[in-house]
């Protein structure tokens, strides 16, 4: 993630991406499809649109919280958490969980 965003590069493409079949034998797929998602979010015929919080840190739990309101209220179907985020000391993540689950 964030490759791109890397001063020191000019140009990046994958050309190749190899997956051993033994790492590819223990993925047993997705538990369920689409069609369950859709039933779960009332939304059919169209794509889903969300968005990742940023800026990733510094926001406050309440603050990442009224975030995640403010981006459903716009219309998004879902929100998600920057994959670096994890438990910060100034955004735990029981207290962002708790904030997001009110939004």
């Amino acid at each position: 993630g964030n490759v791109f965003g890397f001063k020191a590069l000019r140009a990046l493409r994958l050309e190749d991406l190899r997956i051993p079949p033994a790492y590819v034998k223990t993925f047993q797929g997705p538990p369920h499809g689409i069609e369950v998602e859709r039933d779960k979010l009332n939304k059919y015929g169209r794509g889903y649109l969300g968005c990742t919080i940023k800026p990733k840190l510094g926001l406050s739990a309440k603050n990442y919280g009224r975030a995640v309101y403010e981006c459903l209220r716009g219309g998004l179907d879902f929100t998600k958490d920057d994959e670096n985020v994890n438990s910060q000391p100034f955004m735990r993540w029981r207290d962002r969980f708790l904030f997001v689950a009110e939004a």
